[in-house]
Parts: C-alpha cells; structure tokens; sequence
C-alpha cells in the first residue's frame, strides 16, 4: 500500500503537469496527498521541515543560475546579436542545408549559455524562411530544434552552462567539464544519428510530393538581416562565457580553476562578533563558475551594444527574471516534492527495486531518466532522484572503482532523455511558438528523445570498453 501511494503521487504531478496546470501549486498538494494517506498528522511537519526545507534549499543554490542565465539570454536577444548568430550559422553553413543550419544554430546558443526558450524564440522564424524556400515540410521544424537545443549541448557536451550540467556538480562535487571524452562521444553520438534521422524524414517526405504546406499558424514575417551586427562581436559573448567558465571551472585532469587554487576546500568567512561562516568550495565551485561566466557574458554585450540596451533593458530584465523565478520555482517545487516522496515507506520498495539493477551506472541513467519522463523536466527528475538517492550512487560507484566524474556525465544526460515526454514544458512552447500541434509534430521530438535515452547506454557501453573518462 504503501508504495502505491508513493507512486499515485508520481502519476498524479505529472497527470497535472500534462494537463497545463501549475507545478508549484501542486507540487506540494500531491507531496502532502501522499503524506496524509500515510500519516495524516504528518502533514505540517512535512510541509515546514521537509518540502520547504528542500525547496529553499534548492533555490539558494540554483536560482542566481537561472535568474544569470535568463538575463544573458535576454540581452543576447536584445542586442540583436541571436539574430546575428543565426545568420552567420546560416551563411557558413549555406541556407541549403536547412536542417543542418537551424540544428547548429541552436547547439551554438545553448552552448553559449543562453536559455532553450530563447533560442526556440530567435531560432523559428529563420527555421521558417528556410524550409519554406528549401520547400522543407514545416512539422519538421520542431525535431529540428529540439535536437539542436534540447540534446548534447544541454546535458552531454562538457563545460555546458545549462542547468542540467550543472545540477550533479552539487552531489557528486565535480565540476561542469566532469567526463569530457564521454561527454563528447555521446554528443557526436546524437548529432550523428539525429541528422541522419532528419535527413531521412526529409528525403520521405520529398519522395512523397510533400512540401513546406500551406494554412501554417503563427507564421513568422520574414526576417530582416540588415543592420545586424558583426559576426565576431556577436559571437565574443558566447566566447566570453565558455573561457570564463573553463578558467575558473578547470579542467579535469589538466589544470585547477582559479576558483580552487584563490580559495582552497573552504573559506571562512568572519563577520562582526567574530561570527564565522565556513563555506566549503568542493559543492559549489562549478555553479560559482558558471555564474561568474555568465555576469562576464553579460557584462560583454553591454559594451559593445550599449545603445541599444539602454532603451529596451528595463523592460526586458522584467521578462527575464520573471522567466527565472518561473523556472526555478518550478523545478525547485519539483524538488522539494522528491524529498518529501524519498521520506515515505513506498519510496524505500523503489529505491529497493532500483537498487536490484546490479550496474551502478545503469542504476543511474534508470533512475533519473524515469524521474525526468514522470515529472516532464530534466532538472526536476534529476533533483528529485539525486536528493534521494546521490548518496547511494556514490557507494555503489565508490565499490566499483567508477570514478565521480562518469556519475556526473551519466546522470546529467540521463536527465535530457525521457524528460522530453508530450508534458514537458520545453515542448508545448516548442510547437505553441511553432503553431503546430503534437499529432503534427511530436514523433520527430520523440525520436531525439530516443536517441538521447539510447546515448547515455552508449557512453556507459564506451566506459566499461574503454576506461575513457
């Protein structure tokens, strides 16, 4: 019984989910629905001690993440300068290549550090013109995307900023770089395979006589590329962020970030009153990193595109924090409901069934790969597993010699596989930005899904073939 009532829980959060209704209100009515079928006088003290225990827990941690990275991505877009990616992407790649253009385009701005909302804003109406002029059926826009900004950049490439990189650094005390050869190989892996996929799709549907179509909803007016700015300054903050990052950050293996080498495992802290906080560094370094790239990002497009800012910032910083508060508060409500779930006695019968996986890294991509698909989000499904269950993936890793690193990488890409079910957020502003519907579109979401559940065993394949990390 009592495991049903954990899993009712689970189904019922992402019943609310698929149906558009808020997580963070509810969030905490099935954690505390499941609290009062077990113990009903249990219900307070796991509101104050636990849900919001772990709900701020999580937002003092993650939320200058989000609230950073929704504030570079708006003044990315502000500045005019997403636009000039997408056109530099396209010119280099050549605006024939559809597919490969729009997919590269938004690998570069995740990877850059701007958020997957933005770039499905900056990235459709340039998908549209070329696969209208490339004659290219339009459903087959939102697939394009998805690999481009929900896949490798996201979660697999190494020194990611995005937050499901960043995630596991907190439990596994790695930095955002942890595992750079599987991360890498498992990114050639989906890029390889889902262009490969697209292409097929888009030779099928040429062979079928079907072209772009006609009647489209929310088609985008055509994209005015005059007057954009340079290339190489466009790109500079993007850059600026990556090199940021990788300094204070480190690489694995190679050298220390500055952040380990100025403070060292701890730092003390002393205030008035000879009070002392010690703050230990080993937890937090890859999110002190990635913040500090991102102040630089944004701190770079200021100065080459000031003019401009100043006139549009004050509304647009609106937006974006908006947009982070959203965010975070969601997969922070997510969060706070894994901790409450990983209390009950039904949340001991799955953590025994996970457990009776003997492979501790197929333990991991399981586990945080169906928590990701029930909850429809890849930083909510990996919080709510990694709360619960962190400390018995590292046992498990520690008794077979698997080292910290390849946790990370397995867990962070596990995370982007079956988080990208018909709930997920991502994908219903995906095609509602597109104006397409799921019966139009959502197979070719679902095959990238596929593929990036398929390359987490594929890396785990390469580590115990090879040792690479």
């Amino acid at each position: 019984m009592s495991f049903l009532i954990a899993l009712a829980a689970l189904v019922f959060l992402m019943f609310v989910a698929y149906r558009g209704f808020s997580v963070i209100l509810f969030a905490p009515i099935a954690a505390l629905g499941a609290v009062f079928l077990t113990d009903p006088g249990a219900v307070p003290a796991a509101f104050t001690g636990l849900f919001m225990d772990k709900m701020v827990g999580f937002v003092k941690s993650y939320f200058p993440v989000f609230l950073l990275g929704a504030v570079f991505g708006k003044v990315i877009e502000l500045s005019g300068f997403s636009k000039s990616i997408v056109a530099a992407v396209i010119n280099i790649v050549g605006p024939q290549r559809a597919m490969l253009a729009i997919v590269l385009v938004c690998a570069v701005l995740t990877y850059g550090g701007v958020s997957l909302f933005v770039v499905v804003f900056a990235a459709y109406p340039f998908a549209a013109e070329m696969f209208r002029a490339g004659n290219i059926p339009k459903r087959l826009i939102p697939g394009t995307i998805a690999l481009g900004a929900f896949s490798f950049t996201m979660d697999a490439l190494p020194f990611s900023p995005q937050i499901q990189n960043i995630i596991p650094t907190t439990y596994f005390k790695t930095t955002n770089g942890a595992a750079p050869i599987l991360g890498v190989l498992g990114a050639i892996f989906i890029f390889v395979l889902g262009m490969m996929y697209l292409e097929w799709r888009r030779r099928t549907a040429a062979a079928a006589g079907e072209g772009y179509g006609e009647g489209h909803g929310n088609e985008p007016e055509v994209v005015d590329t005059k007057e954009l700015a340079p290339a190489f300054i466009a790109f500079l903050p993007l850059i600026v962020v990556f090199v940021v990052n990788l300094v204070l950050g480190g690489f694995p293996g190679v050298f220390t970030g500055l952040i380990d080498r100025f403070y060292g495992k701890s730092y003390d802290l002393t205030l008035a009153m000879d009070h002392t906080i010690t703050t230990q560094i080993s937890g937090i370094r890859a999110i002190w990193a990635v913040e500090m790239a991102l102040i630089a990002g944004i701190i770079t497009v200021f100065i080459f595109a000031f003019p401009k800012l100043k006139l549009t910032f004050a509304d647009g910083s609106k937006a974006a924090v908006a947009g982070a508060l959203l965010a975070s508060m969601n997969t922070a409500s997510e969060y706070g409901f894994g901790g409450v779930i990983a209390a009950l006695p039904g949340f001991t019968v799955i953590k025994e069934t996970l457990a009776a996986i003997p492979n501790p890294l197929v333990n991991v991509a399981v586990t945080v790969t169906s928590l990701a698909g029930i909850t429809g989000s890849a930083s909510g499904g990996m919080s709510i597993a990694l709360a619960a269950m962190a400390d018995d993936f590292m046992k498990m890793a520690e008794a077979a010699n698997i080292p910290p690193a390849v946790l990370h990488r397995v867990a962070s890409m596990a995370s982007g596989g079956m988080d990208t079910l018909p709930h997920n957020g991502a994908v219903i502003t995906l095609l509602a930005v597109t104006g397409l519907t799921h019966r139009q579109s959502y197979k070719d979401i679902f095959a990238v899904t596929c593929l990036k559940t398929a390359a987490v065993f594929f890396v785990i394949g390469v580590y115990y073939a090879t040792g690479l990390v």
